[in-house]
């Protein structure tokens, strides 16, 4: 039972979302840009590092301007958010903007760090309020979203100078959280010549805004609105932003209506976050990579998104380029975890309470319990004896890997055992730790099978005398060649 995905109709067949934005735009109000290929040309003529083609890009509102990609604190998946290393990640993996997270310590030294206390992502405990920045700098970082049984690295929690380094030549960093700080932050962009990089953002008054903006020039800002707020773009005047941030929970919100959607496009980018469910109206990431339609495509093409902030900032660089998400590899077969083989319980699963106890689209009458985790449709809430029966039906013989896409906070979070065709079942395998339970993750399993060509059962059953708290969104078997 694979995810579909979105297949192009016949007049923008073979064309990336850029180039269909040319069709799109007949029939839309808002959107969208250039061909790849025409927009990579341009890009080139232009010149300069990354970071400066990414200011010009950001200062380009006009109806052919690109689709930037805003990595969500960095790329946490590989590293820990708002480190370092997650900045560079982020960037080397295509995106123009990183958004970090800015607080000042007790004395006053910006500090990337999405919490007001340590406890989430480090090995400390407090408020960074009340820490010196000597204090911080003797903390370590926890692996990906943190969490208290989430590794420590040996990262440091950076100083907002040192990340600013960084992206000095590489691109744009959204500095989140730093209104109240701004002055402090704006030394810092001085300092590191890095004022074309910097973008401010708030939701503050807009008199304060100007007010601020008069007396820094060069700065970049960028106008959080929401339903709450939405009157206050009108005071701007004929002195826009640069960038305006949208928030919208419903499709009904005021700030999702096309006219001033259409007079925001007009004056400035608009900016829109696919990372959660309540962030523009379940157009998620995870709901992009079962169908791009059901996100960054509506986002863009209905929203008039220009700027994207994601957690998957790999998966939408691809999707840009080439109008495609969450592709299956070639050969392999991917069996969504709710698609579990029809029989009921006992003989296509065993569940140890009764009903769906989650808040996904779980079958009528059936006990496993399936959540949906911003777009991630899995099975949750797992434990010890329950097992699955799958049906897959592989397209060739040979030996195929297994992998599970999962997600947990815990440590250990889980393991289960794969049997084939009725067979007995095979060693466990231990469910690692992603940081988050929405934060998926494909993992190996280490099992690896002869299959012939053909239909097949594959059961997943879990230990129990192993502790169990994770989340299956799919498994997926690959062709081992060589």
């Amino acid at each position: 039972m694979m995810r579909r995905l979105m297949g192009p109709n016949a007049s923008t067949a073979g064309r990336g979302p850029r180039r269909r934005a040319a069709a799109l735009a007949a029939a839309c109000v808002l959107v969208l840009g250039p061909a790849p290929g025409a927009q990579a040309t341009e890009r080139k003529a232009l010149g300069g590092d990354a970071a400066e083609r990414a200011y010009r890009d950001l200062l380009d509102h006009g109806a052919g301007a690109k689709v930037m990609t805003a990595a969500h604190r960095g790329q946490w998946r590989q590293a820990p958010e708002n480190s370092l290393r997650a900045i560079r990640l982020a960037f080397a993996q295509g995106a123009e903007i990183v958004e970090v997270d800015v607080r000042l310590t007790r004395d006053g030294v910006p500090v990337l760090l999405h919490d007001a206390t340590v406890g989430r992502t480090t090995d400390g405990t407090g408020r960074v309020a009340d820490l010196t920045y000597a204090e911080v700098r003797a903390l370590r970082l926890r692996e990906g979203l943190g969490g208290r049984q989430a590794a420590v690295t040996g990262q440091r929690i950076p100083t907002l100078a040192e990340a600013m380094r960084v992206a000095r030549t590489r691109g744009l960093v959204n500095l989140d959280k730093g209104w109240e700080a701004r002055d402090a932050i704006w030394r810092v962009l001085e300092e590191t010549g890095t004022v074309r990089n910097g973008l401010f953002k708030s939701r503050a008054p807009v008199s304060e805004v100007r007010s601020f903006l008069a007396g820094h020039p060069g700065a970049l800002y960028a106008h959080v609105v929401d339903d709450t707020n939405a009157a206050s773009v009108e005071e701007f005047g004929d002195a826009p932003p640069l960038v305006y941030e949208v928030l919208f929970a419903t499709v009904e919100d005021a700030v999702a209506d096309a006219a001033f959607l259409r007079r925001l496009r007009s004056a400035g980018r608009i900016w829109m976050n696919s990372m959660a469910d309540g962030l523009a109206a379940r157009h998620t990431d995870e709901a992009s990579l079962i169908d791009p339609a059901r996100g960054w495509a509506t986002l863009i093409g209905t929203y008039g998104a220009s700027v994207l902030q994601t957690d998957n900032a790999e998966a939408l660089e691809t999707y840009l380029a080439t109008g495609a998400a969450g592709t299956v590899p070639p050969g392999a077969v991917r069996v969504q975890g709710e698609g579990f083989a029809p029989g009921g319980e006992g003989i296509s699963y065993h569940d140890t309470d009764t009903g769906n106890r989650g808040d996904g689209p779980g079958r009528p009458g059936e006990d496993v319990d399936v959540c949906d985790q911003d777009g991630a449709v899995a099975v949750c809430r797992m434990r010890g004896s329950e097992w699955l029966t799958y049906e897959v039906s592989v397209p060739r013989s040979g030996r195929y890997a297994v992998a599970a896409r999962v997600a947990s906070p815990y440590a250990p979070a889980g393991t289960y055992r794969l049997a084939f065709d009725g067979g007995v079942p095979g060693v466990p395998v231990a469910v690692r730790n992603t940081t988050g339970h929405s934060a998926f993750a494909l993992q190996p399993s280490g099992v690896m099978r002869w299959l012939d060509r053909g239909p097949h059962t594959l059961r997943l059953s879990l230990d129990a005398n192993a502790y169990q708290n994770w989340n299956l969104d799919y498994l997926q078997l690959e062709p081992v060649t060589g």
